[in-house]
């Protein structure tokens, strides 16, 4: 379950990233400064819902989803636009669009929540160190926790990292010191000296974590088999 929901959650993100291109291609004909302004993407297709033509965004209140600095600004670049009108079907087809990754974005979110859950009762130790998304993706990328559990700390390392390696061991140049752990917020935090040290030491501890949640849940299965079989 975990291996699909992880892999489900990176296929949204693409398809979101994908509307959001499209949106911003199609409405930047009729207003191009505002992709300038707005750089968060679900903000920008929520403007483009609430408000639509961009005649309407000097009269319109934007503080709830855009800082009032910001407002300012965009209120301004709206009145000083020159660009391509569009008609009222071409802001309904492209509403309809941005109604795609808002509504995408909303099943994530509940798929994160979901996938959060799975992932601290299965492996606790392992995702109170590394956090749920790496916890997840280490374990989608090993196959299983069972799997996770058997590697050594220095393949724990570099998972993700299958590439690089390769690719410095044929070219014969340095091999990365890390691959998914980097995401976790302790390593991507610290300072470029002390980041494989760091990457080095919590795929130790990410290992440790793996097998005493894995035999965690076989200590507990197998003691459940034999409470059944006295039953």
């Amino acid at each position: 379950m975990i291996i699909q929901a992880t892999s489900l959650v990176d296929d949204l993100d693409k398809e979101i990233n994908t509307y959001a291109i499209r949106i911003k291609e199609w409405y930047g004909w009729h207003f191009p400064e505002l992709a300038k302004l707005v750089g968060n993407n679900m903000a920008y297709t929520q403007l483009i819902i609430a408000v639509g033509m961009r005649t309407e965004f000097s009269e319109s209140s934007l503080d709830s989803i855009l800082p009032e600095e910001l407002e300012a600004e965009v209120k301004q670049a709206a009145i000083l636009s020159m660009r391509t009108e569009i008609s009222d079907e071409d802001l309904l087809n492209i509403r309809e669009l941005c109604s795609q990754p808002v509504d995408t974005a909303s099943y994530k979110s509940q798929l994160y929540d979901y996938l959060r859950n799975r992932i601290i009762a299965i492996d606790p130790n392992l995702t109170s160190l590394v956090g749920e998304i790496v916890g997840a993706r280490l374990i989608s990328h090993a196959g299983s926790l069972a799997q996770l559990a058997k590697q050594p700390a220095s393949t724990v390392q570099i998972i993700g990292a299958e590439k690089a390696l390769f690719r410095a061991l044929k070219t014969k140049s340095n091999t990365p010191k890390y691959g998914m752990i980097y995401h976790m917020s302790l390593a991507g935090s610290a300072s470029p000296k002390i980041k494989g040290k760091i990457a080095r030491l919590t795929a130790t501890k990410s290992s440790l974590c793996a097998c005493v949640d894995a035999l965690a849940k076989s200590i507990a299965e197998s003691n459940a088999e034999e409470t059944n079989t006295l039953r």
